[in-house]
């Protein structure tokens, strides 16, 4: 018994961390509503995140960026490790990541090995969409733009609003409320079949 309850103990110290890894990714709030663009600066002497962030203080490239509904994530590493942040439409949407969020959101893009700095589009799906290593490739974020205006129409829809039910009008001042239905009996079928 007492080995069974170390073991038990033993894989919960392993796995409750790796699992509530999944839960903090950043990625996963965005799901369906947004489309991330993160940039992952592997070396801290490329000019390329700065770049874009002087891009998208454009009124014309801030207004394109917001009518894609587009988010903005960057990660740096420095001297004390990888760190991240959102930028949003709103400004309280806009922070400062976490550790874990931030690894959390590396763990997530799945990146391999290199140098530069990586920009990757994440689609309303949670799929990459364009990913490009600056350098060698050039930064172009109307790239990205006519990217998006590419995708199929299923893609841009997924976070339409779903049209509200009709709520049942309130019974009438003064009404009995309705009587519940009466309970089928056993061996008889159904008026009706509904589907799912």
């Amino acid at each position: 018994m007492l080995i069974r309850s170390l073991t038990l103990a033993t894989l919960m110290a392993f796995t409750g961390p790796l699992l509530a890894a999944d839960d903090i990714n950043p990625l996963k709030q965005d799901l369906g509503k947004s489309r991330p663009l993160v940039v992952v600066e592997l070396d801290s002497g490329n000019p390329t995140l700065a770049t874009l962030k002087k891009q998208l203080n454009e009124p014309a490239t801030k207004q394109s960026f917001e009518e894609r509904n587009m988010v903005f994530y960057t990660v740096s590493f420095g001297s004390i490790g990888a760190e991240g942040e959102k930028f949003a439409k709103d400004p309280k949407d806009s922070k400062k990541l976490t550790p874990p969020e931030t690894n959390a959101l590396i763990r997530a893009l799945k990146l391999g090995a290199g140098s530069g700095t990586k920009v990757i589009l994440v689609g309303k799906d949670g799929e990459k969409k364009v990913e490009k290593t600056v350098p060698p490739d050039t930064l172009d974020l109307k790239e990205f733009f006519s990217a998006i205006d590419q995708m199929p129409q299923a893609e841009k829809d997924l976070a339409a609003p779903a049209e509200p039910e009709p709520a049942a009008a309130p019974p009438a001042k003064g009404a009995k409320p309705a009587k519940p239905a009466k309970p089928e009996k056993a061996g008889k079928q159904p008026a009706q079949q509904l589907d799912d």
